[in-house]
């Protein structure tokens, strides 16, 4: 798997070392960059811009890449056993997970759910757009989250949607094992998936306007779940 760009470097570099297995350089950077790069032990390759572009898919790339081992779902049964989750169904947006993933680091949450499936490009797409995060931040990929929806309540998860037709988020009392459920910004959450959530819960806004972008509305739902 390939990623690309200074800061993901240097972010897989810092945080997550043991993923790297190639380093990539398309330009000369200066000797304290370069030393650092060095002190990781990984092989340091130079290639040319047009290989860097192709690797990159026309991207942005600064000059830096890397070969990382892959990401892959992790089992059920470990996802389950987390204690705070957010649950994205029918989000196929790159830059929406990604923002998502990087809240959710930020902020805390344990593990992500992701509803459908999810392409090798669009976990690269996901990391870049999530700044690394999502390299840091466990995930389950499912086809049936109906079925889900009942082993988290078996695990004594409250499982919370968001809608903006909800309950305003700072009035409930959060439980300390939770599920938030979010729908894509065009379609929202099923009527299926609302008609079994313990709690429909929104974030009232002083001036009217139609939605919040959904990494957006993610970080205020987690923040005030996470603090009361």
């Amino acid at each position: 798997m390939i990623v690309y760009g200074k800061q993901i470097l240097f972010y897989v570099l810092q945080k997550c070392p043991d993923r790297l297995e190639e380093i990539y350089l398309a330009k000369e950077i200066d000797k304290k960059l370069f030393s650092s790069l060095c002190s990781s032990g990984v092989k340091i390759l130079r290639i040319d811009t047009k290989k860097a572009q192709a690797m990159a898919h026309s991207g942005n790339h600064q000059g830096f890449l890397a070969k990382i081992k892959p990401i892959e779902s992790v089992e059920k049964k470990e996802i389950l056993s987390l204690k705070t989750l957010l649950v994205l169904c029918g989000i196929s947006d790159v830059g929406n997970i990604g923002s998502i993933f990087r809240s959710a680091y930020a902020l805390g949450v344990e593990g992500i759910i992701i509803g459908g499936t999810l392409s090798k490009n669009a976990i690269e797409g996901g990391i870049r757009a999530s700044s690394g995060a999502m390299l840091c931040v466990p995930f389950y990929i499912t086809s049936n989250l109906l079925e889900l929806i009942h082993e988290l309540k078996t695990k004594n998860k409250t499982c919370y949607g968001a809608d903006m037709g909800g309950e305003e988020v700072l009035s409930i009392a959060p439980s300390d094992e939770w599920a938030l459920f979010l729908g894509s910004e065009g379609e929202g959450l099923s009527g299926k998936i609302k008609q079994k959530m313990d709690k429909i819960i929104s974030i009232k806004m002083k001036n009217e306007f139609n939605s919040l972008n959904v990494g957006v509305a993610t970080g205020i739902l987690v923040y005030r779940l996470k603090n009361g």
